[in-house]
């Protein structure tokens, strides 16, 4: 026995019927609804990304900000140790009768005193020349 031939049947065109066009117009307009509800939530989400952006921003300022206070504590910190060593050495050397190293150890100590003022005057005219318009 040969095989049969199987006839293949022409698909027919669907017509679109009066319910399935308000089915598919419900479809439609709830994707809309749906793609302008996301669209709102991206909208907000970039807002928020600004915001935060923003916020960040400040805070590296500030934290910038503080690195510099920071260093500058430190090296008054460094300088104040300085002054305080030499002050006790000139306080040990006058009491083993050294009059010579107190004299010198006091020059050293005055000339340092003398030379932060006059840095702390110079960038305080630097200061006051920025604020000028």
């Amino acid at each position: 026995m040969a095989p049969r031939k199987m006839r293949q049947q022409a698909s027919e065109p669907r017509t679109a019927t009066p319910k399935n066009l308000r089915a598919m117009r419900f479809q439609v307009k709830r994707v809309k609804a749906e793609m302008g509800k996301v669209r709102e939530d991206q909208e907000c989400i970039r807002e928020e990304q600004i915001k935060i952006r923003g916020q960040f921003d400040e805070i590296e300022r500030q934290c910038d900000q503080l690195k510099e206070e920071t260093e500058m504590i430190m090296k008054q910190n460094a300088r104040t140790h300085v002054k305080l060593v030499l002050m006790f050495n000139i306080l040990k050397a006058r009491e083993a009768g050294n009059s010579v190293g107190a004299a010198t150890l006091t020059h050293f100590l005055r000339e340092l005193v003398f030379m932060e003022r006059a840095a702390n005057a110079s960038s305080d005219d630097e200061v006051a020349e920025d604020d000028d318009p």
